[in-house]
């Protein structure tokens, strides 16, 4: 395959990135640097290839930034000030297949899968020739390359695949990705499998994620690795998406009791401490280790939701109650040329007063109970009554809400409710339009005029029919990569 997208790197400095950093994320430095082509030969050097996965992840082409931003930058609930062009193809529904963020989500997603892959294959080889502590840290890193593989897999079939169920119609056999079961050498020639086909890898990835972790029986002891409640977090977001709901309560719940079920925040003071920066989000299970010394700067998520021009819409503002702590952290700003922003929310990193410093939170509790809240309602029998139940844990960050009494009791009312509530707490979370396209919206979209107006330039968009373009360099290289059939039209004109 083309050798800017699905390879190893062959000499992966791991850890020694633009971004290093330190003892609190990846813990190999420059010096640890090897070529990978060298092979995986030590539990060790596993490990030090593990940071390497993790790496690509970070990075502001994949979750750091493009691939986490795209979910709510295409769809209902962001303003765009038009005071800069990042993202505006994606916000406009105006994409090309020589789209920059798309080319990087596709090339930075590959390298996470591949990279994964190859940690995998190296330390399956290893498994009976260590033993002890050794063979305990392997399994662990095993856990953590398997979930971070699927990861990688899970966010380039939402971006370049159709959505895999949508109200219930069922799209598994629509073209997917190329699966990375197993490193793919350079120049090979490749082609994608089915959506449905690459939500079974996924599944298994998590699958053995998780049972590698009970053998382990142990952690990196850092929300900044995977951990059992990461995984089984990742995995009831995945079966929400396929439309198991029951897996998907079994294992929010179990993501919660594998968290330690933190309590959530309540009050303004404790919701805005939340975001300070660094890992102060105590209702997170998996977050980037983004920090004041190490941040993606002007390629920030924070720099994305304040400088860069995107923000929360009129339609959000006017779902957020005056007594709702969430908007504790919603403010504006004037430049000197009298230009609105956004104060960039979830980013704000309070204490250091500097929005790149505001990490990502990629995986985290209120998810779990908005997840339970919509598989109970939505099974073949609705529980209206667990339903409500699981939806007053997060929707009390409304202060006016105390009780089930205070929610929706029809189930119609109440799934209404729950979709006004994910994007209320997810927002700037990446969310939203894989939501959209999964409950089947008919959404208006790219809003314009002011920040607290609503009014959009496109209405009535059935968003689960989009498709996005494989890259044009993907497709040119002649790996054997096909094109999503008549993307185009399925864009608004």
């Amino acid at each position: 395959m083309k050798k800017l997208y699905i390879k190893a790197i062959a000499a992966l400095l791991l850890g020694g990135s633009a971004v290093s950093c330190g003892d609190d994320f990846l813990d190999s430095k420059l010096y640890d640097g090897f070529d990978i082509n060298e092979g995986l030969t030590s539990v060790n050097r596993v490990h030090y290839a593990l940071n390497g996965c993790y790496d690509r992840l970070f990075r502001y082409y994949f979750a750091g930034n493009y691939a986490t931003s795209f979910g709510d930058i295409g769809s209902d609930i962001t303003y765009w000030n038009q005071q800069t062009n990042h993202f505006t193809d994606i916000y406009r529904f105006t994409p090309t297949a020589d789209d920059t963020y798309l080319y990087y989500i596709w090339n930075y997603g590959y390298k996470v899968c591949d990279n994964s892959a190859r940690v995998i294959e190296a330390g399956e080889a290893l498994l009976d020739k260590v033993e002890g502590d050794e063979l305990k840290d392997l399994q662990m890193y095993l856990a953590e390359a398997h979930a971070l593989r699927a990861y990688g897999h899970f966010y380039l079939v939402n971006v370049f695949g159709h959505q895999v169920k949508v109200n219930g119609q069922d799209f598994s056999n629509t073209p997917g990705i190329v699966v990375i079961d197993k490193h793919i050498p350079e120049n090979t020639q490749v082609s994608r499998s089915t959506v449905g086909d690459a939500y079974t890898a996924i599944i298994n990835d998590l699958d053995e994620s998780i049972r590698l972790f009970d053998l382990a029986g142990k952690t990196q002891g850092s929300k900044v690795y995977f951990t059992p409640a990461a995984v089984y977090g990742l995995r009831s977001r995945v079966k929400l998406y396929l439309e198991d709901f029951q897996g998907s309560i079994n294992d929010a719940k179990d993501a919660l009791t594998a968290g330690r079920n933190p309590q959530l925040a309540y009050t303004p003071e404790s919701y805005a401490a939340l975001y300070d920066g660094g890992g102060s989000n105590t209702e997170s299970f998996f977050y980037l280790a983004i920090t004041s010394m190490d941040n993606w700067s002007a390629n920030s998520c924070g720099t994305l939701w304040s400088s860069y021009s995107y923000g929360p819409n009129g339609y959000l503002q006017s779902l957020m109650a005056d007594t709702d702590v969430r908007a504790s952290i919603w403010s504006w700003s004037a430049d000197s040329y009298g230009d609105i922003y956004f104060d960039s929310g979830k980013f704000s990193a309070f204490t250091y007063g500097n929005p790149a410093v505001g990490t990502n939170y990629l995986i985290n509790a209120p998810e779990m109970y908005l997840n339970q809240a919509e598989g109970y309602l939505r099974q073949a029998t609705p529980d209206i009554a667990s339903a409500q139940n699981a939806l007053l844990v997060v929707a009390k960050r409304n202060t006016a809400i105390t009780s089930v009494a205070d929610l929706p009791s029809t189930a119609d009312d109440l799934m209404k409710f729950i979709q006004d509530e994910r994007a209320r707490e997810l927002f700037q979370e990446g969310h939203r339009l894989w939501d959209l396209r999964r409950w089947d919206i008919t959404a208006n979209l790219y809003a314009t005029g002011d920040w607290d107006e609503i009014k959009y330039m496109i209405n009535g968009f059935k968003v689960s029919d989009c498709v996005y373009p494989i890259p044009n360099d993907e497709i040119n290289a002649g790996f054997g990569v096909k094109q999503n059939e008549g993307w185009f039209n399925t864009f608004p004109e």
